[in-house]
């Protein structure tokens, strides 16, 4: 049996948010007090802000409150991070996988911090190149690692359902910074080990 906790969200936003929802619904030629409808603005208005937690959110104060001294200086990957994120042009999901290397340079820091990083980034308005970016530049000004590689491979449903509606294409975008830049032999093991 699993267990979700209960999201918290400010009622305010929840009030404003659904207002504008009902008001969309009437704009798209729908009755939002039909009984299927009744509820659909609030449940939007918790979506959304469920969706977007991650402006609520510190990725680097994340990594920081659970680092510690460590003398190991190889490469620590934690790989197929589930990601879900909103693409900000159409506010509709891109869904995939993130793929983070790091290599210490005395810290390190728990694997569920650098999950934690890849969903506050993740639940926000988004492009997937920002995102990639972001995730590096986290875990490189937080510990100071030797480098950081960061891989994201994701299905845009913007492209799957709307637009050139394209349901295999998958977007993969990359981002390195330290010893993944400078040394092709070190960016290569990386990307080995992902295949």
């Amino acid at each position: 049996m699993s267990f979700h906790k209960e999201e918290k969200f400010d009622p305010e936003v929840t009030s404003a948010l659904s207002g504008h929802v009902r008001e969309i619904l009437r704009l798209l030629g729908e009755d939002p007090e039909r009984e299927g409808l009744l509820r659909t603005p609030e449940r939007v208005a918790k979506s959304l802000q469920f969706l977007t937690k991650g402006y609520g959110e510190n990725g680097r104060q994340m990594i920081l409150d659970a680092t510690f001294d460590e003398k190991y200086q190889q490469m620590v990957i934690v790989k197929d991070i589930e990601l879900y994120s909103m693409c900000e042009h159409h506010m509709l999901p891109f869904i995939g996988k993130c793929h983070i290397a790091y290599i210490p340079n005395g810290k390190i820091t728990g694997l569920s911090k650098i999950a934690r990083v890849v969903e506050t980034y993740a639940r926000r308005l988004q492009v997937q190149e920002r995102l990639t970016v972001q995730i590096r530049d986290c875990i490189q000004e937080a510990l100071h690692p030797l480098g950081v590689a960061v891989v994201i491979e994701a299905n845009h449903t913007c492209m799957q359902v709307r637009g050139v509606e394209k349901s295999n294409a998958i977007t993969t975008t990359s981002a390195f910074s330290g010893v993944f830049l400078s040394s092709s032999r070190t960016r290569n093991e990386f990307l080995q080990l992902l295949r």
